[in-house]
């Protein structure tokens, strides 16, 4: 069985890797959108589903084993919040496109694998998605924390 791959920042470039071999290489600048699809709350990166960059020419679907949900949530967290791109939807209302979903079997409960797929075969499906943001991981945080006050601030009348 071939080893699963990686994903790692080298410069201004997130490469995805099988072992030492590079497989895949996107610039960040190139990078136009993150959509992370998440399980339960989405709260951490264990609830990651599947993530998908889009460039200006392609989408690549990284699977969480990637530890995607490390390189867009905690490396990088100021060019994360100097480009307002991350966005966030529910697993159960992002069905993958078919271009993404390989293989044959239609009930698969198997995590996706890596893929690069023309961006203009999956974006009219990716476009009806609920997506949330764009909102960095911070800003998600703070937001969940605003959501759970039992008490909201008091105001004079």
């Amino acid at each position: 069985m071939r080893e699963p791959p990686l994903t790692a920042w080298r410069g201004m470039d997130l490469l995805v890797l099988r072992g030492t071999e590079e497989i895949d290489r996107v610039p960040a600048g190139e990078i136009d959108r993150v959509i992370l699809a998440y399980h339960r709350a989405g709260e951490t990166p264990g609830d990651l589903a599947y993530a998908l960059i889009d460039t200006p020419t392609h989408t690549l679907l990284l699977p969480p084993a990637t530890g995607i949900a490390g390189r867009v949530h905690f490396e990088r967290q100021a060019f994360w919040a100097q480009r307002p791109c991350v966005y966030w939807v529910p697993a159960t209302r992002a069905p993958l496109p078919r271009a993404l979903r390989g293989g044959w079997w239609l009930l698969s409960r198997r995590a996706p694998s890596y893929q690069r797929v023309p961006r203009t075969e999956v974006q009219a499906e990716i476009d009806r998605w609920p997506l949330e943001g764009p909102q960095s991981w911070e800003q998600r945080k703070w937001e969940r924390i605003v959501r759970s006050r039992l008490l909201q601030p008091w105001t004079r009348p």
